[in-house]
């Protein structure tokens, strides 16, 4: 299957850099997010003022260059989210990604070319970026393998940046095997990983899902609970998960504010109604409005340290709806990040490693995905779980 299928790459001449002839990833294809340099070219960040006001990239980012010598080769850049700001999918300027396992829904964003060219076969692995669920909900919504690792494992050397605290390099794959060798690759050299003795089901993330997710799901609890030696169902957030989704949507939005303050005053760029809009208001936050939030992020994130040594992962939706149809209104689309989220948010202020797993969906073949969130460092642990489950998981079409 082409591209014209999808519409998963960027625009323009075909991209192309040759992997090392032997390693890990000898043979395979990738393709990598438009916020990643790829030398010699302009890194365009999903908008076109972006692309103007910048210069060629002098060297492949951290993660490009990690996949090459493994052997990779790439094959183009992906359509991203305006400057990464987006859950859903939608380029107004460089076109939207047609999502292979359901086309007349979106893909999800802001990574959305990355996914929807390994769900379309373009390429067998591709990278993607995490800040508020960039990879996750792209990766359920178009029923892949995908991780937002622990924060600051993957070094993010070579890639636009938006919320400093909480920017990851993710990645998406078909397959379990793929998934745990491309995180061998990209993770570097570490100890072994801890073996999860308990399996916490956060029963108040499932009840924020809707009835068609709750229902995909459901089937598969009992075959995911059996691996496990322990298993406790808990409320994660007393407080409520809105409160959590909150903190984080303001944290993130004054670092990306002050990311991209300078450029905005020295270019007046063109934007998205729904870009200019986050842009605007994020303008408006100071350091005064985010201390609480700050306190709070610091309070969560030794709160969910503490449940899961033992080590316990967490289980949760990984988004609480299906991808949204593709003329969703720009009301609808406000309404479903904000729903969106309220799960993501989870990992996001607490900096832990999430992996989506393509193991449900609907009647009519709408993927679904489960998450797992595991201890801080323990992304090794959620590969090899990955791998233990692909045995129940649904297959998806090459």
């Amino acid at each position: 299957m082409t591209d014209t299928a999808y519409g998963a790459f960027v625009p323009g001449p075909a991209v192309q850099a040759a992997g090392a002839v032997t390693g890990p990833l000898a043979g395979l294809s990738f393709a990598a997010k438009d916020l990643f340099d790829v030398a010699g070219l302009v890194t365009g960040c999903g908008n076109p003022d972006w692309a103007r006001t910048h210069g060629p990239a002098e060297h492949h980012a951290w993660a490009v260059q990690r996949l090459l010598d493994a052997g990779a080769t790439l094959r183009g850049r992906t359509i991203t989210d305006e400057i990464s700001l987006g859950l859903l999918g939608r380029n107004q300027f460089q076109g939207t990604p047609v999502n292979p396992r359901a086309p007349a829904r979106l893909p999800g964003g802001s990574s959305s070319g990355s996914a929807a060219a390994v769900a379309g076969g373009l390429v067998t692995v591709a990278l993607g970026t995490d800040s508020g669920g960039s990879v996750r909900v792209p990766s359920s919504f178009t029923g892949l393998y995908g991780i937002r690792p622990t924060h600051g494992l993957i070094p993010v050397d070579g890639m636009m940046t938006q919320s400093p605290s909480f920017d990851t390099v993710g990645f998406f794959t078909r397959t379990a095997d793929v998934f745990q060798t491309v995180g061998e690759v990209l993770f570097g050299e570490d100890t072994l990983p801890a073996t999860p003795v308990r399996l916490l089901v956060a029963t108040d993330a499932f009840a924020t899902a809707d009835a068609a997710v709750s229902e995909a799901l459901r089937p598969i609890m009992p075959s995911l609970r059996s691996i496990f030696p322990h298993c406790a169902d808990i409320t994660l957030a007393a407080e409520g998960l809105t409160v959590w989704r909150e903190h984080q949507r303001r944290l993130q939005m004054i670092e990306f504010a002050a990311t991209f303050r300078k450029w905005i005053d020295e270019t007046n760029p063109r934007f998205s109604f729904e870009v200019g809009r986050s842009l605007a208001l994020a303008a408006l936050l100071t350091e005064a409005d985010v201390a609480a939030d700050r306190i709070f992020r610091g309070e969560v994130r030794s709160r969910i340290d503490g449940l899961l040594d033992g080590p316990s992962v967490l289980c949760l939706p990984t988004v609480p709806i299906l991808p949204p149809l593709r003329d969703i209104s720009l009301a609808a689309m406000a309404e479903a990040g904000g729903r969106i989220v309220t799960l993501t948010c989870i990992a996001g202020l607490t900096g832990l490693p999430q992996i989506n797993l393509p193991i449900a969906e609907t009647p009519d073949g709408i993927p679904v995905g489960l998450s797992l969130i595991g201890w801080r460092g323990g992304d090794r642990a959620l590969l090899s779980l990955a791998a233990t489950l692909s045995a129940i998981a649904p297959r998806v079409p090459a």
